[in-house]
């Protein structure tokens, strides 16, 4: 579904809700409103958990609702014919183990001319296909994104102000979008990852039923409220200092997220014609701290018969570079008693760092599912994901010893919006 559908289906108003505000108080009508999906989701391993990008807990052997269910209420006031004011709020299962709210837009929308308007306060980042609308599980064919793809980047919307520009050439509408500002987002694990100085550009162009875009963003990135980040850095420069293990200073600097250079740069393609649906995204991830740089893409394909559509999609995430751990697995003979047990244990601590990132580990995803429209504005889909982690535990949270995979993940889910 396209963003031009999405659109109208959330400018769909409580009637009665806008009408008497204005009767009431004189201001403008606000419009309310929603989207939600309501799902069950389980895998058929026991040793690792299945989860959504940033989450700290998932689906196992068990059924879950938290892992892809979630609420979403928006309301628009239209002020006048070129300032308007909009806000979202997103209820889902994120960083915490509960269920929480979140603010996921607030803004101000001044319209310039008929190509620019100028957005200031909680924006989405553009950097995905799907950015604005990854969280409204009808406006998608999929059940959810490609985690390979969407768990690259763990900032979803930025404080700051976007500039947006459209214009027609013939068939052809051409859109870009500039994005400045900072956010600091909670991660799995109580800890925070902020963004300084982002700037994102995303390029569009629609022509009859094909999309393309191409987008880069960078920031500065930190991560300074992780206990055992912290405890791990702080060893290995004592251990550095104290046994003379220069080389382990200089790790300690490489691993450090602390305003450290981060980019992602991304293509896709969407097409749905004569009831084919296609749509991909390439993208590349570079960082200076311990996240490793990665290359993800994915390739989803369907065809719609009648209120029914089937699709496959195939997703992978490849590790390009890590940090090389260069911590000695023991002392020289000389060194006090307790050298070599500390250097195993800053070692450790060094080769469990990938499963502490954001968007670490390699693993590739098979899909098969079924979406059926069986009324207005709800839609069912049945999706079966074939989870193939490589080189560690991929993508899984929770880990016990013993896990190697590959998983198969189930899930059905309720898509609405109203």
């Amino acid at each position: 579904m396209n963003k031009k559908i999405l659109a109208t289906l959330l400018a769909f108003p409580l009637a009665g809700t806008a009408v008497h505000a204005q009767e009431t108080t004189g201001f403008p009508p606000i419009k309310v409103s929603g989207f939600g999906t309501a799902a069950l989701t389980w895998t058929d391993e026991d040793r690792a958990q299945f989860a959504r990008p940033n989450q700290s807990s998932g689906a196992a052997d068990s059924v879950r609702t938290g892992v892809d269910s979630n609420l979403g209420l928006q309301a628009d006031m239209t002020v006048n014919s070129w300032l308007s004011f909009t806000a979202q709020g997103l209820v889902r299962k994120d960083a915490e183990e509960h269920y929480g709210a979140e603010l996921t837009w607030a803004f101000a929308k001044a319209r310039i001319s008929d190509e620019l308007s100028v957005r200031v306060g909680r924006v989405g980042l553009p950097v995905f296909m799907i950015s604005d609308y990854r969280n409204v599980g009808y406006a998608n064919t999929m059940l959810r994104p490609p985690a390979e793809m969407y768990s690259q980047v763990p900032f979803n919307s930025i404080d700051g102000v976007d500039l947006s520009w459209q214009r027609g050439f013939g068939d052809t509408s051409l859109s870009a979008q500039l994005a400045l500002g900072s956010i600091k987002s909670p991660l799995s694990g109580d800890i925070h990852a902020k963004g300084k100085q982002i700037v994102a550009l995303n390029v569009s162009a629609e022509h009859g039923p094909f999309t393309f875009r191409v987008g880069h963003a960078k920031t500065k990135i930190s991560i300074d409220d992780s206990t055992s980040l912290n405890t791990l850095l702080g060893g290995l420069r004592a251990a550095g200092a104290g046994y003379r293990f220069p080389q382990l200073v200089t790790l300690a600097a490489e691993i450090e997220a602390k305003d450290k250079d981060a980019h992602f740069s991304s293509l896709g393609m969407a097409m749905d014609w004569n009831n084919i649906v296609l749509q991909t995204e390439f993208a590349k991830r570079k960082t200076k701290a311990y996240i490793n740089d990665t290359t993800s893409w994915y390739l989803m394909g369907g065809y719609r018969i009648g209120k029914f559509l089937p699709y496959y999609s195939h997703a992978s995430l490849k590790v390009d570079s890590a940090i090389v751990n260069t911590v000695p697995a023991s002392c020289p003979p000389g060194y006090p008693a307790a050298c070599t047990p500390t250097l195993q244990q800053l070692g450790a601590g060094v080769r469990r760092l990938p499963n502490t990132g954001v968007g670490q580990g390699e693993q590739t995803t098979d899909t098969i599912g079924l979406r059926w429209d069986f009324a207005s504005s709800v839609a069912l889909k049945v999706q079966v994901d074939r989870v193939k982690p490589k080189n560690g535990n991929g993508l899984f949270v929770n880990v016990q010893p013993g896990f190697k995979g590959p998983v198969t993940v189930g899930a059905v889910a309720l898509d609405f919006v109203f």
